[in-house]
């Protein structure tokens, strides 16, 4: 198997990385049936990852199932990566996989109620690229230095000798846009799998735009009420709270799309969006200008993540969650 481009080079880390590389592959080259996991609220980046390993070993004859734990369907501006239809519903998937993938999960809890899978399969691989991850699974494809857990997928593929098409290559370009911020934070490596993807036919331009730009008119108001919410603290600190009516309301990809908005004010060092999911349970998405590790602060609340993007689910009260996270950034 060829090591590909931007496998990680430093001696301890590049050895252990390289060969969980190469069980992973042996394994899914090798397996009949194979479930994939995205974590739960899957993001472009999950389940880029997934579709991309899923449709690439379909084709090549592999019983193959793709799935997360909620919420019930595919983000809207996802679904037209399922071309095969390989995304089931959580009650459907095997209840003992022969090998298990899970893509892009911090950790098992990432995974929600298909976390109980971990002790039912074959075989579990792990592919992930943050930083707070402990490790689990038996083979461990886990590169904190990854802009994306796309680029492990794509490492994993070109160990097995997979042909890159056209629809593997929009999955992980996906990820790779959507992770990098539109390639704001790409390094190099990012830059030439950018490069090997758009060859492959990906276009850039319309897959960017469905994925970070477009947005219902009528989210408009709920932007707006979300930003008319928002405070501006000494420190640094902009955050605000999307209200549970207006989570139900708009889709996760408005939802989702706040905490970058807030990131862009000049004062900002750390941006918060603190989105109910009960009456006294919020999850919260940490975004850092650069001086600030989120990650760190994550980690403390229960949480996890990269240290200019994080989050953490927490109950409690408005204030005192905003309190919590005051905390744990001094």
């Amino acid at each position: 198997m060829r090591e590909p481009d931007g496998a990680m080079r430093a001696a301890g880390s590049g050895r252990a990385w390289q060969r969980g590389m190469d069980d992973a592959a042996e394994v899914l080259a090798g397996a009949g049936q194979i479930t994939l996991l995205a974590h739960v609220d899957p993001d472009a980046d999950a389940l880029g990852s997934a579709l991309a390993l899923g449709i690439a070993l379909r084709r090549r004859g592999a019983d193959v199932e793709v799935a997360f734990a909620s919420p019930e369907r595919v983000p809207e501006s996802l679904a037209p990566l399922d071309v095969l239809g390989l995304v089931v519903a959580p009650a459907a998937v095997s209840a003992a996989p022969e090998v298990l993938v899970c893509c892009d999960a911090a950790e098992p809890a990432r995974l929600g109620s298909l976390a109980r899978l971990l002790d039912t399969a074959g075989c579990t691989v792990m592919l992930d690229h943050h930083g707070t991850n402990p490790g689990f699974g038996e083979i461990q494809v886990l590169d904190p230095t990854a802009e994306a857990t796309v680029v492990l997928a794509h490492r994993v593929l070109v160990a097995m000798d997979a042909p890159l098409d056209v629809d593997v290559a929009r999955c992980l370009y996906a990820g790779l846009v959507t992770d990098t911020r539109g390639f704001r934070t790409a390094g190099p490596d990012a830059h030439r799998l950018a490069a090997v993807l758009v060859e492959a036919g990906v276009q850039p331009a319309v897959l960017a735009r469905t994925l970070m730009d477009e947005h219902p008119f009528a989210w408009f108001s709920g932007l707006s009420a979300a930003l008319g919410r928002a405070v501006l603290e000494p420190t640094g600190l902009v955050h605000t709270t999307i209200p549970l009516d207006d989570v139900r309301r708009y889709r996760p990809e408005e939802i989702d799309s706040v905490v970058d908005v807030l990131r862009s004010a000049q004062e900002a060092e750390v941006a918060a969006v603190l989105k109910q999911a009960g009456p006294a349970r919020f999850v919260v998405s940490l975004r850092s200008t650069g001086a600030v590790d989120v990650s760190a602060a994550a980690t403390a609340l229960g949480g996890g993540g990269h240290r200019a993007a994080a989050g953490f689910t927490r109950e409690g009260t408005e204030q005192e969650v905003l309190a919590a996270i005051r905390a744990a950034l001094v």
